[in-house]
């Protein structure tokens, strides 16, 4: 096989590879996993969070014919939960946890590991549920919220990732391969990728370029500032914490 044709089949592993990382979507090709493409697969967790807000949009535009605009919010928030099997609200639970219950270094990343869920978890969990599901129902623009919002918040743990250290070891992480080794000249394409749906998504909202902005590069100084003075890096429960906040704070911009 050429080179160029050897980059290209890589590359498509890797984009299968975000996917079955970020959801419940089957795969449909076999991949020759290493920890190299794993790490590179975070390029395009932006573009999967864009195939995954496809589905929210199509699914709410078929729903708020039959339901209330709150019902078919919340029941494509199930099945939000439900493809990507809670994985960032985990992460932001079990952040919030730890962040919350340990005093030490030591104690926070114990309790972040701990599979039983605690206060600060539930409220937290809770909370952003609620908040989510009333954001949606005040958008004047919900199919396109449910549409970008998605890919725009999951740029931010990859500006996280170039940020701060790791500092959860590969071997107690599932996170490791992606959180541990994100190549820096793979953050380019996926900030173009961003930017280009932001532009697009600007032609129905002027505004939505400084929300973007405030939504990615906003949580990950503010979130990110905070882990570095409570942690000295960032963990894998932290991003998918980030992925909720920058999605949060899109959503009340849009109100």
């Amino acid at each position: 096989m050429s080179l160029p044709r050897l980059r290209l089949s890589e590359e498509w592993q890797t984009f299968w590879l975000a996917i079955s990382f970020l959801t419940r979507l089957p795969v449909l090709i076999n991949i020759d996993y290493s920890p190299r493409l794993m790490s590179n697969s975070s390029t395009y967790f932006p573009l999967v969070g864009l195939l995954l807000g496809i589905i929210y949009a199509a699914a709410y535009s078929v729903l708020e014919i039959m339901f209330s605009p709150l019902v078919a919010v919340l029941l494509v928030m199930v099945l939000h939960l439900w493809l990507t099997g809670a994985f960032h609200e985990d992460g932001l639970a079990d952040s919030l946890d730890g962040l919350g219950g340990g005093y030490t270094l030591e104690d926070r990343l114990r309790i972040m590991k701990d599979s039983q869920i605690g206060t600060y978890g539930v409220i937290a969990l809770v909370m952003a549920l609620l908040l989510k599901a009333a954001l949606l129902v005040e958008s004047q623009v919900t199919w396109l919220a449910l549409l970008i919002a998605p890919c725009i918040s999951r740029l931010t743990p990859l500006l996280l990732m170039r940020w701060l250290p790791y500092i959860t070891g590969k071997k107690t992480s599932k996170t490791g391969p992606v959180a541990n080794a994100f190549p820096t000249e793979r953050l380019l394409p996926a900030v173009l990728f961003t930017v280009l749906v932001i532009a697009l998504g600007s032609f129905w909202l002027q505004a939505l370029a400084p929300l973007a902005l405030a939504a990615t590069l906003g949580v990950a100084l503010i979130w990110g500032s905070y882990l570095k003075r409570q942690l000295g890096g960032h963990t894998g429960d932290s991003l998918g914490a980030c992925v909720v906040f920058s999605e949060l704070v899109l959503l009340a911009g849009l109100v």
